[in-house]
């Protein structure tokens, strides 16, 4: 059995950025049964909170993308829309880009073997894992499997006992779109967002309720009669080419809350959380947790801490830096999905648009010092 000190199951976002950040100082093995690069379900829109956080490790977003976005907008299923100047702006980037950038990062900082893991004992001061393919042992392990997959079963989860009704769609399409923008297009029981990344291509990412989608069955039917109801939907549709052979979908997402539970894990990125896709931040808080969670690991590997105070140091900063967001996201995300609610949120932001930036900064947070 191969040991290491380190061992991290996930190669996205928050799976490579540990690498990065504690490949350096540790022996890691990262783990991830798929190749690079890749598309993966994501809104692609990268607040510049995390600017000074990638700089600190030589990477620099505005060579990555030409795609500044400053302006955010909002439609309700009757085409009625309000604008909004975003507070700090960010970048639309692909993760099949970002990825692989950080993947070229990660791999010269640690061991990256293409292995799906099926099984991980952590009971034991020596964690160990099982993939399809070898065993491995280690000092920590650091799950990244994203938004929900078979190990977060095997490790008994609490929350894939609760049957989740989210479903949602990503394609890349050719259209005329601004660089500077993200809209956000409200129909029946879902929203669609739409935004540029680095490769001209506009990248259109919606989630709906399995209850609304199961009556069509059918992507693009649903499509058709449901998200073109909205106007700016259906003027998208009506001269947008698809750039892929079919779209990615992803269903049983669950927004609810991620304990730690008695496992002697670390969670990170959409494994230890998961917010909303209307509030624009998914990607930027995936690698702020991974820098946390490294930090509060060093410490532990280093002997300052014991691995019980690691855990405990490291949800409370989660906590501390992310707690809010995501209860504003499901606020958000209730009121978008009752038509009524809806309605009575764009009359008050009608009379006092001033909010909207607010509530945008509500699911933000402050440029991430180092």
């Amino acid at each position: 059995m191969t040991h290491f000190d380190i061992i991290i199951v996930g190669g996205g976002l928050s799976g490579l950025w540990s690498a990065i950040e504690l490949g350096g100082s540790h022996k890691v093995l990262l783990l991830d049964p798929d190749s690079y690069p890749r598309h993966k379900m994501c809104g692609e829109y990268l607040s510049a909170e995390i600017l000074p956080l990638l700089e600190s490790k030589g990477i620099d977003l505005n060579q990555l993308t030409e795609v500044q976005i400053n302006e955010f907008q909002i439609s309700l299923k009757d085409g009625r829309c309000m604008k909004s100047r975003l507070p700090l702006g960010g970048f639309g980037i692909s993760r099949y880009h970002l990825d692989q950038e950080l993947f070229k990062r990660a791999s010269q900082q640690c061991t990256i073997l293409q292995e799906r893991v099926v099984e991980i004992y952590d009971d034991q001061e020596v964690q160990e894992v099982i993939t399809n393919k070898n065993n491995y042992s280690c000092k920590q392990v650091i799950i990244a499997t994203g938004k929900r997959s078979q190990l977060d079963r095997q490790l008994k989860r609490e929350f894939m006992k609760t049957k989740s009704e989210w479903l949602a769609v990503k394609m890349h399409y050719e259209f005329d779109f601004p660089k500077d923008k993200v809209e956000l297009h409200n129909f029946d029981g879902g929203y669609a967002g739409l935004s540029q990344v680095e490769s001209g291509a506009v990248n259109l990412c919606y989630l709906t309720s399995y209850r609304s989608f199961k009556q069509y069955k059918d992507v693009e039917l649903f499509q058709e009669k449901v998200l073109c109801k909205n106007p700016h939907l259906n003027e998208f549709f009506k001269n947008a080419r698809p750039l892929w052979d079919k779209p990615i979908t992803i269903s049983q997402i669950s927004f609810g809350s991620k304990k730690q539970g008695k496992h002697q894990l670390l969670f990170v990125g959409d494994s230890a959380g998961l917010i909303h896709p209307l509030c624009g931040n998914g990607m930027a808080m995936a690698i702020h947790s991974a820098s946390i969670a490294s930090k509060t690991v060093s410490a532990f590997m280093e002997d300052q801490i014991s691995r019980k105070q690691m855990i405990k140091r490291y949800n409370k900063q989660w906590h501390s830096f992310f707690r809010s967001r995501m209860l504003m996201g499901r606020w958000m995300q209730a009121i978008l999905i009752h038509p009524g609610l809806t309605r009575v949120m764009y009359a008050v932001l009608l009379r006092l648009p001033f909010l909207l930036p607010r509530i945008i900064n509500k699911t933000h947070g402050k440029p991430i010092t180092p």
